[in-house]
């Protein structure tokens, strides 16, 4: 009996091994392929469950739906096997949230990702105690799922890959603040469950052709603001261009022009709160995205994707007490700051300069139409210094108030701002309030659909103080908040990505009422006899704009928007400034 009990352990024992053994040295299908292919989502989530039979250093969540019909998944790796991330925080680790499959027809870090978190699990990968990963192996489920060999035209590989559109087709790279998506629905709750020190949103590039495998965008330095900001532009981000050219990757910013030639300078990218990188400034977290190469071989982008992310993990564990100190510093000042920018422009004048390797632009007769084309000479490799402008100062600067105050009735707005951890409180009682109104005096709108909405922009208010009814239920937002930044930059009318810019409060825009000018011309002569002020008004305008003199329409509509017939809600922006 006893013998038999020992033969059974030595078989437990030895299949154990033979399944740890099998996990840690599976190989992708981006491996097996010799860098042909890469790896479908259910590969990707098979892969990810093998490895989490074999160590309990790795734990998988479902976290949210896509509109896709999976969930989103959520990786999760700690040396210590536990995975609470408030307790991270409190054993001041730093966390880094890693993002891939944004677009599926840029897949490199879906594989990159695969061989890195296996490589830690087997040990060939140092993992630093205090660093912790979450991994969202896949995010744009949809679009992965949507395989083809053609929609990215300018890209060299692999075989075959998703498409860059959701199961919506929305780019969910434009969906940060607007929340079109289940996907970003599970994101924000993703991004605040683990409140990233550090987000990885891993990219393929398009545009010029030049030497570089890698280039990256970093949160644009001035706009994500504070120490934190500081910290980025003048110790993480050189720490990692050195580490990655030790690795044998000569990494340079994103390149953003296609044939205007390097020699006019390159301009930081400008990451507005829609994309990834944008996003997560409002909340003080250090974003990158890393921007592989379109051209180079499908090998090599895959491998320089997984030097950075190990050159990530090697300088947050070097630099994680600056990193977390500059963080909560930035965190801490949000919460008392008087103002925030609203808009930035480059500045034209101070600059740094970098590296760039590029191939000279030439011209021959094109197969395709018999006309001059352009194209990169591989024959005439040059490396020049090129100015950088990566500094940028604020178009708009807007003062911070007490508190916010939106009516119920904007659900809509209000459930996005709940999902991201905005705390609110609620009136007991109808009550009249004074304070500070915006209406909007002019805006402009995208001709066509983007990204399911005609977007606003160039957006002017007027504002004054008023007393405005509320009724019990409304919601008051108090800017004593660690998320103010993001409450202020999405309620402000005027800000880039705000839910005024993406078509949340379009109601106000259509006048509800109106008047038959027949009708109207008995009512509107008692009004102005009633009103001399407006009388005067009436004629001073006259005098000035001969147009409008002899307009009869014009003149009815000048006194009826002057008047108390007029309804005050319309173009009366909803959300209240307490001051």
């Amino acid at each position: 009996m006893h013998k038999t009990l020992s033969m059974k352990s030595i078989f437990i024992i030895c299949l154990s091994f033979l399944v740890f053994f099998n996990s840690f040295s599976q190989k992708t299908p981006f491996e097996q392929s010799n860098g042909k292919e890469t790896a479908t989502y259910f590969e990707a989530i098979n892969f990810y469950k093998s490895l989490s039979k074999s160590s309990g250093k790795i734990k998988i969540l479902s976290i949210g739906a896509t509109d896709a019909g999976f969930p989103l998944n959520l990786i999760l790796l700690s040396n210590d096997k536990k995975f609470d991330p408030i307790q991270w925080h409190k054993d001041h680790k730093v966390v880094l949230l890693i993002n891939n499959g944004i677009h599926p027809g840029e897949p490199d870090g879906i594989d990159a990702s695969m061989m890195l978190v296996r490589d830690i699990l087997n040990g060939k990968v140092k993992f630093p105690d205090q660093v912790v990963i979450g991994v969202i192996p896949i995010y744009n489920i949809g679009g992965s799922l949507n395989r083809n060999a053609f929609s990215r035209v300018n890209q060299n590989g692999p075989n075959s890959y998703g498409f860059r559109g959701n199961s919506q087709n929305l780019d969910l790279n434009r969906d940060f603040t607007k929340n079109d998506t289940k996907n970003s629905s599970s994101f924000v709750q993703i991004f605040h469950f683990l409140e990233p020190d550090i987000l990885i949103d891993n990219h393929v590039s398009d545009g010029a052709d030049y030497q570089h495998t890698m280039t990256l965008i970093a949160t644009q330095y001035d706009k994500l603001g504070g120490s934190i900001g500081q910290f980025l532009k003048n110790y993480f981000e050189p720490a990692l261009y050195k580490n990655m050219s030790t690795k044998g990757w000569d990494m340079v910013p994103y390149v953003n022009f296609e044939t205007s030639s390097p020699d006019k300078g390159m301009e930081q990218f400008y990451d507005q709160p829609r994309y990834s990188s944008g996003y997560a400034a409002l909340f003080q977290t250090i974003s990158f995205m890393p921007e592989t190469h379109m051209l180079k071989p499908f090998s090599d982008r895959v491998k320089s994707t997984y030097d950075l992310m190990r050159a990530m993990i090697d300088e947050a564990s070097k630099q994680r007490i600056s990193l977390l100190a500059a963080r909560k510093q930035s965190i801490d000042n949000i919460k008392t700051a008087g103002n925030f920018p609203l808009t930035w422009i480059a500045d034209s004048i101070q600059h740094t300069q970098i590296t760039f390797k590029g191939y000279e632009q030439a011209f021959k007769t094109s197969e395709a139409t018999g006309l001059q084309r352009m194209y990169f000479d591989h024959n005439k490799p040059f490396t020049r210094q090129v100015n950088y402008y990566n500094h940028f100062i604020p178009a708009q600067i807007t003062p911070t108030p007490k508190s916010y105050l939106i009516p119920q009735g904007w659900w809509a707005v209000l459930d996005i701002l709940k999902l991201n951890g905005v705390i609110m409180e609620r009136l007991p009682k109808d009550t009249m309030i004074e304070v500070q109104c915006y209406r909007i005096s002019d805006y402009k709108t995208f001709p066509k659909a983007y990204e399911k909405h005609h977007k606003n922009y160039s957006v002017t208010v007027s504002s004054n103080i008023q007393p405005i009814a509320f009724r019990k239920g409304d919601y008051v937002i108090k800017m004593d908040q660690k998320n103010n930044r993001y409450i202020l930059e999405m309620l402000e009318p005027t800000g880039d990505d705000s839910f005024f810019a993406w078509n949340f409060f379009d109601a106000i825009l259509q006048q509800k009422e109106g008047y038959s000018d027949y009708r109207w011309e008995d009512v509107a002569s008692d009004v102005i006899k009633k009103d001399p002020a407006l009388k005067t008004r009436l004629e001073d305008k006259k005098s000035k704009d001969p147009a409008f003199a002899k307009s009869s329409s014009a003149q009815l509509d000048f006194i009826y928007k002057n008047s108390p017939y007029y309804e005050p809600a319309h173009l009366r922006y909803p959300v209240y400034r307490l001051n």
